[in-house]
């Protein structure tokens, strides 16, 4: 079993809500900071990296 190293953007505050990444080779694993006993959920690391592109595209 792999033990997943989780990370906040640097833009994260303290005590906001904020989801936190940790990536693989070939998946991106993201989970809520605030419920981290809910588990995370794994998406292809290029449908990731997609989701960002469009995010800083779109100025979120």
């Amino acid at each position: 079993m792999t033990t997943l190293d989780f990370r906040k953007s640097s833009y994260s505050g303290q005590g906001q809500n904020c989801v936190e990444v940790a990536g693989l080779p070939r998946t991106s694993a993201i989970r809520d900071s605030k419920h981290i006993e809910a588990g995370h959920l794994s998406f292809p690391a290029t449908e990731w990296a997609a989701f960002i592109y469009a995010a800083r595209e779109n100025g979120l």
